[in-house]
């Protein structure tokens, strides 16, 4: 005999119909259903886990980290090319710019990215995969990169005149609570940021529609890479090995030479 509280004409078993009727509408609008946007999910679940394995190997070498960096700084002098000193300066005189440059820092490697990746999947299928596959890719060779070559960034060497904008800025830093578990601190070169930025804009430039919308998404990774320069995250000769490391993995994925005969 069937429980009051659990008949199909009860409170509960409403809500369950409500419910259920609500993810089979939701389901029939995802592109290839639930089960592929979950299979999607654990694709980006699972290389977490990968990353986190790799950040365990790249921290346990600091003294090849902070050598590495300094060769960084060395070859740039050599270069006259130490600009991001200048960044640095021109956006801590501003709470503003040095708040946007903060919060872009922030945002733009996993929300923007997440973001990114939902609305293709969502609205622009066909252009998905080539997309995930491009920036696994390039965050695969990343990884390489931060186990074989650990760098430290600028904000470790503040001899050289740097600081650390993010800490200086509020309490968000890498030393809080999840962000010190989740990040690495010597994964400056390549700068991921710099190449996830650079896919995410130019794939985003390529399926939406409006003239500003374009643009906005075209300025994305320059902008991307003025923050992680003025806040003291990475040099440009991290952010040149990560345009680098974008152009190997779209180049791998999308192969512009097969179309050409």
């Amino acid at each position: 005999m069937r429980r009051a509280g659990t008949s199909p004409r009860s409170p509960l078993g409403t809500i369950a119909r409500a419910v259920s009727a609500y993810v089979a509408a939701a389901g029939r609008r995802l592109p290839r259903g639930w089960i592929d946007l979950g299979r999607q999910f654990a694709i980006w679940f699972g290389f977490l886990g990968a990353y986190q394995l790799a950040r365990g190997a790249a921290d346990r070498s600091v003294a090849e980290a902070l050598g590495n960096g300094q060769w960084v700084i060395d070859f740039q002098r050599s270069l006259h090319s130490m600009v991001e000193l200048d960044l640095q300066k021109l956006v801590e005189r501003s709470r503003v710019l040095e708040g946007a440059a903060s919060w872009s820092y922030w945002l733009s490697q996993f929300t923007v990215v997440v973001g990114a990746l939902l609305y293709v999947y969502l609205r622009h299928t066909d252009h998905f995969y080539r997309f995930r596959n491009t920036l696994l890719l390039a965050n695969t060779i990343g990884l390489i990169g931060y186990v074989a070559v650990p760098t430290a960034p600028p904000r470790f060497f503040p001899e050289a005149g740097f600081s650390d904008t993010l800490a200086q800025y509020g309490s968000l830093n890498h030393g809080t609570g999840l962000i010190q578990l989740a990040s690495n601190q010597f994964a400056a070169m390549p700068s991921l940021h710099s190449a996830d930025a650079l896919v995410v804009g130019l794939v985003m430039a390529s399926v939406v529609s409006h003239r500003w919308a374009k643009a906005v998404w075209l300025a994305w990774p320059l902008w991307v890479w003025f923050s992680v320069m003025s806040t003291g995250n990475h040099f440009w000769l991290d952010i040149a090995a990560g345009a680098l490391v974008a152009g190997i993995a779209a180049a791998v994925v999308y192969r512009p030479w097969r179309g050409r005969a």
